[in-house]
């Protein structure tokens, strides 16, 4: 299996494909087109009866579609999976692959704010559809919020002193750029450990903008509605806060620690998890850096 390109190179490509089972004429969902790594192999797998209808809210990633007619490409985001399915009349699915890591091209385009290590506009936005930005965030949420926004969605440690900080900060200015935001930071952190709190600060930040969470939820839900019996849900998680979501879907049904019993007392849940937990290679992370974090679940829908 090969794929090659400069716009973001696929995690676990090999393995999440071959977690699907394709079939040649099946019909599959690729919910994070992305530079269409993922897309290229389900697509070479598939016969010229087979389907594949992807999704991505990211101008950027439509510059990177394929020229198939057996490919569906849907400018959206993937929480309108229930909706896009059924008006392309593709629902059920043999399988829905979703990779939720943010592209190496996201990261890498500087002008998007998502990393602490350029200079520029706090955006943040998946899509310019989107109407609140991490500028919006850090000059408009009251203390309390920006706490819990770095507790919940980064972990963030010091999430008390970097909210009292951007506060402070923003008080003899509005805080508009990345440069700026590291700044007011620089102070509520031990310096041997702040380019890691930053990026913690980043992620809460860009789960916020975007409701990661939130859209999550959605999607689960739908794979359920939408994927059709003995197909596949294959999920790779960047972080815990997601993981953990995926991991109570698959296991309770629910987004609960509790399991859901029906009324004989057996697991009420639309699937049944396929293995453990799949992890990067030593070699995979050694070649790609952003993998190191990746943890991909597998799921048969019951």
């Amino acid at each position: 299996m090969e794929y090659v390109s400069n716009y973001h190179t696929p995690v676990l490509l090999k393995e999440s494909i071959e977690a699907l089972q394709i079939k040649p004429s099946g019909t599959y969902v690729d919910c994070t087109f992305g530079g269409g790594g993922h897309s290229q192999l389900i697509l070479k797998n598939l016969s010229n009866e087979g389907r594949l209808i992807a999704f991505d809210q990211d101008e950027h990633a439509l510059e990177n579609t394929l020229d198939d007619k057996r490919l569906t490409l849907v400018h959206h985001n993937f929480k309108y999976l229930n909706q896009f399915l059924n008006y392309h009349k593709a629902s059920p699915v043999d399988g829905i692959l979703a990779d939720l890591g943010i592209s190496s091209a996201q990261i890498n385009e500087a002008d998007r704010g998502f990393a602490h290590k350029y200079n520029a506009q706090l955006d943040m936005r998946m899509s310019k559809g989107i109407k609140l930005s991490a500028k919006d965030i850090i000059n408009t949420y009251d203390t309390q919020s920006l706490i819990d926004v770095f507790r919940n969605y980064g972990e963030v440690k010091s999430a008390f002193k970097a909210a009292n900080a951007i506060v402070a900060a923003r008080k003899s200015r509005e805080i508009a750029t990345t440069n700026e935001l590291n700044a007011a930071l620089l102070n509520a952190t031990n310096e041997f450990s702040l380019a890691k709190n930053l990026s913690r600060v980043y992620q809460s930040l860009r789960i916020e903008v975007n409701g990661e969470m939130d859209v999550l939820k959605d999607l689960l839900l739908s794979t359920a509605q939408n994927i059709s019996k003995g197909g596949t849900l294959v999920i790779i998680s960047y972080h815990s806060l997601e993981d953990r979501l995926v991991k109570q879907f698959i296991q309770n049904g629910s987004f609960s620690k509790n399991q859901t019993k029906d009324f004989y007392g057996n697991i009420d849940r639309p699937f049944e998890p396929l293995g453990k937990m799949i992890i990067p290679s030593k070699e995979e992370i050694e070649t790609n850096g952003r993998a190191r974090s990746a943890k991909m679940r597998i799921a048969i829908r019951n």
